[in-house]
């Protein structure tokens, strides 16, 4: 979900990849579902573990679930590292809430935090141009 998320928020300022440290090789269906009812396209997402982007040249991490921050290996080079801890949505539903509705209340929560990221980030670039 973040990886969509940040994508449809920020697409424009730089290229988003989402990999895991134990990847399950799909993509939760009610990840899916929640990500669709916000009308972001979840086609070309895919479930690819870590390693595969090591060798990219990323420049920025944000891992986002639980201890990945620990997990995440070291990219080469200067990168900017970030580390927000969401509850793991398959995991994380709460008393009288429906399975969809804890994908949902993650999936809010990423949203919220993505957008203060590209807003801030924006603000900086508009600062130095």
């Amino acid at each position: 979900m973040a990886e969509a998320i940040l994508r449809n928020i920020a697409g424009d300022l730089f290229e988003v990849f989402s990999a895991g440290s134990k990847p399950k090789g799909e993509i939760h269906p009610l990840a899916l579902q929640a990500i669709q009812e916000l009308g972001i396209s979840t086609e070309g997402h895919t479930s690819d573990h870590l390693d595969k982007y090591l060798d990219q040249g990323i420049t920025t991490v944000i891992t986002v679930c639980g201890n990945a921050d620990q997990a995440c290996p070291t990219f080469p080079g200067q990168v900017n590292r970030y580390h927000w801890g969401f509850e793991d949505p398959p995991h994380a539903q709460r008393e009288g809430e429906s399975e969809i509705d804890a994908f949902r209340r993650i999936r809010d929560e990423i949203k919220l935090v993505f957008e203060a990221y590209a807003f801030g980030y924006r603000e900086a670039i508009s600062k130095n141009a």
